[in-house]
């Protein structure tokens, strides 16, 4: 059975949430920054767990408007390696 997804906002509190987030990259490089964004996702997908939920999760941000670029069959690398 495929999980159905919430359309709506569905955070306590949005704001507050967007405020924490914004306070936590404070003073901090952009190698820093994205060092914690990477965190905070990876944080996140272990309290999600499903492999699905999540591998469907990455589709749809992909698919949402933006700037992101297309797909492409390479991977980026990976820090540490």
């Amino acid at each position: 059975m495929k999980p159905t997804y919430k359309s709506t906002a569905h955070f306590q509190d949005a704001d507050g949430f967007y405020e924490q987030l914004l306070d936590a990259h404070l003073g901090l490089t952009r190698e820093q920054s994205e060092l914690l964004n990477a965190r905070l996702i990876l944080t996140l997908a272990n309290q999600i767990g499903d492999a699905q939920v999540l591998a469907d999760s990455i589709a749809m941000a992909r698919d949402l408007p933006g700037e992101l670029p297309p797909p492409t069959t390479a991977r980026a690398p990976t820090a540490g390696r």
